[in-house]
């Protein structure tokens, strides 16, 4: 099926933070009125004389993030469901104008109430929940990684590792410091995607701009990440900002060098050009020459963060992790990738 091009837009956006409230009603006035000025900008964009059919919101834009609130209090004060009642006002916007919308919120599964996950998601043109990624590489919270055996068998490999098949391509999705873990771009990538899209909340430097290149170049897709604007959520002192869309060669098509609100990052995404150079024998494509084989076996041997590490019991503070991250560095030790400098 061909898939014409069409034009993605990043929301580069402020998030007041909800963990500042003191009650579950102050904290649904902060994202109440982060989801305000979101719509207010997706209809800008949309009014603009260079509409989008996709547009992507920053990571946790909503909530911001939970910061040293216990689990059980953020729960109570400011996660819900998806769909729920954040992607339902969103879904109204993605009917009216006949988009796509991805953003990120914090998520409660009722399969697991005394949890929450740092949940991606994409809206349809219908307002339909098409994608939803919880984060798996984190050691801030519960992962699915950390109650694999009980997440694969309610969501299958399929709901670990979404992959969505749209007119506009076949589209992923994950958050912010993941795009530093080349696996998890490399794994949508073998499972089709052709679009990432990365909601973020992140300080703007060259570490996380090279890795936004690389993952777009080493697989051969589009990248499309949207930073928060202004002061990211973990820092009062440090800011967003560098929205940008990568193409499939690893060149900028938009970059938004302000930390200030913007719609400016915004570009064309070709999927049938990507498709070409997909099938391409020469020598730029990169997905034509890698040897997948070579490398099996080293992944298959590595066992370094611990599997179903919380499967028995939530937690419901950082420090409680800590017994978690010591066998993770013992791992790594043992491994030799850390190295024991008392032996």
């Amino acid at each position: 099926m061909s898939v014409r091009p069409w034009r993605a837009t990043c929301i580069q956006m402020d998030s007041k933070i909800a963990s500042n409230a003191k009650t579950r009603e102050e904290a649904w006035q902060i994202i109440e009125e982060n989801l305000d000025e979101a719509v207010r900008l997706i209809e800008t964009a949309c009014k603009s004389e260079l509409p989008p059919k996709l547009v992507v919101l920053p990571e946790f834009v909503f909530q911001g993030p939970p910061r040293a609130t216990p689990v059980s209090e953020w729960i109570d004060r400011a996660c819900t469901t998806i769909p729920g009642p954040i992607t339902e006002r969103l879904a109204a916007v993605a009917r009216q104008y006949d988009i796509y919308i991805a953003g990120n919120h914090f998520e409660v599964d009722p399969h697991w109430p005394d949890r929450y996950f740092n949940s991606s998601f994409l809206l349809d043109a219908k307002g339909e929940i098409i994608l939803r990624y919880r984060r798996i590489n984190t050691a801030s919270w519960t992962s699915p990684h950390d109650i694999l055996s009980q997440y694969r068998e309610a969501y299958g490999e399929d709901g670990i590792f979404p992959v969505a098949d749209t007119e506009l391509g076949r589209l992923a999705i994950f958050p912010c410091g993941e795009v530093s873990v080349p696996e998890l771009s490399r794994v949508f990538m073998m499972r089709g995607a052709e679009v990432l899209l990365h909601p973020s909340n992140e300080p703007a430097n060259t570490q996380a701009d090279a890795a936004k290149i690389c993952r777009a170049a080493e697989n051969m897709c589009y990248l499309i990440s949207t930073n928060v604007s202004g002061q990211i959520g973990f820092s009062d002192q440090e800011r967003g900002g560098h929205s940008q869309i990568v193409d499939f060669n690893g060149n900028y098509l938009a970059f938004e060098v302000s930390d200030a609100e913007s719609l400016a990052a915004s570009a064309i995404i070709d999927i049938g050009a990507l498709q070409s150079a997909r099938r391409d024998t020469n020598m730029g494509n990169a997905l034509l020459r890698t040897r997948w084989e070579m490398y099996r076996n080293y992944f298959s041997a590595a066992e370094f963060y611990p599997v179903d590490a919380l499967a028995k019991r939530a937690f419901e503070t950082y420090s409680e992790l800590s017994p978690v991250h010591e066998k993770a560095i013992s791992n790594l030790t043992v491994a030799r990738v850390i190295r024991n400098i008392d032996a």
